[in-house]
């Protein structure tokens, strides 16, 4: 009989508010959770047990863990049966994991589905969250009053990034289309479309845009096209990024490093002008999640389709790797 374990997926990684746990979500509806301080403090040698985790729950057999959020109270959760909150306290004491709240999306008239909220993230307004979804569309969500504040239309296919910095927001989808929105308007403010450029557009990968970033200067976004960086006032090409890929799935600008990972044998560190800092082996395939923080203590985390979690604290090699068995 064949162990589905071994083909697990990771969709999923974030920390507690403190930092001092790891939680994973995959594509099984489990949740993981890594007393991650231990890990990285150990007392003595680590066993394989130290490196599996604390405890885990599940929140429906085989629901997809698309996206998950920390605020200073909840773990959020995103699936296809609607944005689900657990406060912190029960999971890190590993109590039973009940339900604080659950806000589902109004259903696809066409079809009647149930909405997949692929991604999200957080607003400087208490009790805001953004998602985007299946439906092609990205909410913003008020998780204390479960009301849905504001609709972005904009796609024509599915959100599969979305990034915020201060009043902008991007989002990346499955149509090829990266839109910036100034959240003080109403509609799209700019938009690139990196696959109808020859030197980006990967053609056997097809168009969709897989990870998305921001800065005050710069767009940056990859998925079936090439990782590349435009400056957000011209919405000019400055970067292709030389990665050896076939799909980008993760991409950030965080200070003057460019994070990026997908279909590859490494997740890649580099500057803005594409000199690569460093090629990190990866344990999946695919790359669908990598987090950073810096306190407690700096640490990277990245994770796809394997039940392994690459561990990295200096942001260029791996230390260690945990496991969800």
């Amino acid at each position: 009989m064949v162990n589905k374990n071994f083909y697990n997926t990771i969709l999923s990684l974030t920390f507690c508010p403190r930092g001092n746990y790891l939680v994973a979500g995959d594509i099984y509806g489990q949740i993981s959770v890594f007393y991650l301080s231990k890990i990285l403090n150990p007392e003595g040698n680590l066993t394989k047990f130290d490196q599996t985790p604390k405890h885990t729950f599940t929140i429906e057999n085989n629901l997809h863990i698309n996206s998950l959020l920390t605020t200073e109270q909840y773990l959020v959760v995103g699936t296809s049966v609607g944005i689900i909150g657990y406060d912190w306290k029960n999971i890190k004491n590993g109590k039973e994991a009940k339900i604080s709240w659950k806000i589902e999306l109004p259903k696809v008239q066409s079809n009647f589905e149930k909405i997949d909220i692929n991604c999200m993230v957080l607003s400087k307004d208490p009790g805001l969250i953004y998602v985007g979804c299946d439906d092609n569309n990205i909410y913003c969500v008020n998780i204390e009053s479960s009301a849905i504040v504001r609709t972005l239309k904009g796609h024509s296919d599915y959100i599969h990034d979305i990034y915020k910095l201060e009043n902008e927001l991007v989002s990346g989808g499955e149509d090829g289309l990266v839109n910036v929105w100034d959240l003080r308007e109403k509609d799209v403010a700019c938009k690139v479309e990196p696959w109808k450029r020859d030197n980006i557009a990967r053609n056997d990968l097809g168009k969709w845009i897989g990870a998305v970033s921001l800065s005050d200067d710069w767009i940056l976004c990859g998925g079936g096209p090439r990782l590349s960086l435009w400056h957000l006032k011209s919405l000019n090409n400055s970067m292709i990024f030389p990665l050896e890929d076939s799909g980008i799935h993760v991409a950030e600008l965080y200070e003057d490093k460019v994070f990026a990972g997908g279909r590859s044998n490494y997740f890649y560190n580099m500057s803005v002008n594409g000199n690569i800092a460093a090629e990190i082996p990866v344990s999946c395939v695919t790359v669908y999640s990598a987090i950073h923080q810096e306190n407690p203590q700096k640490t990277l985390c990245i994770a796809g389709s394997s039940p392994k979690i690459d561990v990295c604290t200096n942001f260029t090699y791996k230390d260690q790797v945990l496991s969800l068995y």
